[in-house]
């Protein structure tokens, strides 16, 4: 019988073969970090580096190939991913990493799914892989970096409130189609840190 490292060795050999050094390289690097992050919050480790191995593994496709491979195996797209493809590799691999890779744990299927969107009400494992792939060593435009890599160990709720805000800022700026889940996920954080806020108030004055 196959073990789990086992497994993730053979996904590493495949991905290698498939996807550019620096799309490997960054798949390998957000596992790392999904792994450290499971450590922190006391998630299974598995998992974590399944999700951040596999995330990316439809990064092999141009936007166009995957729109093509989303209508051929039935994946329906909305007009604003057709409008804004580059999010589409996330839907397109999650059906991947379940059809080719053999994954059929619905928690990284979901993380796959959701991590160039978020979503509201999003698990501890779809968190950690959306921070894990902002905050990956080799990311280096945001501004913020320093700042997240600290507080994603200390708060994945607060971390994804930030990255969230930051993100709809951007996208305001450059008057660039913001994905309504997107907009539910941040609404839901939001929220929720309002929610965490009050309680403490609360519990200080209490």
């Amino acid at each position: 019988m196959i073990t789990i490292d086992e497994q993730i060795i053979t996904y590493r050999k495949q991905l290698k073969s498939k996807l550019d050094p620096m799309r490997y390289e960054h798949s390998l690097s957000v596992s790392y970090i999904c792994v450290a992050l499971a450590m922190r919050y006391g998630y299974d480790l598995h998992r974590a580096e399944l999700a951040g191995l596999l995330h990316d593994c439809a990064k092999r496709y141009s936007d166009n190939e995957l729109i093509v491979k989303c209508q051929k195996h039935g994946l329906a797209l909305t007009d604003g991913e057709l409008d804004a493809p580059a999010v589409i590799h996330a839907k397109y691999g999650a059906w991947m990493a379940e059809r080719k890779f053999g994954i059929h744990d619905e928690e990284v299927l979901s993380a796959i799914r959701c991590h160039t969107t978020g979503k509201a009400w999003m698990g501890i494992l779809d968190k950690i892989l959306y921070i894990a792939d902002y905050i990956e060593p080799r990311r280096n435009k945001a501004s913020n970096l320093d700042h997240m890599r600290y507080l994603a160990f200390q708060d994945l709720d607060q971390t994804m409130y930030e990255i969230l805000d930051g993100t709809l800022i951007y996208l305001k700026q450059k008057n660039s189609y913001i994905n309504p889940l997107t907009l539910q996920a941040f609404d839901y954080f939001e929220a929720l840190i309002q929610q965490k806020s009050f309680q403490t108030r609360e519990e200080e004055s209490g």
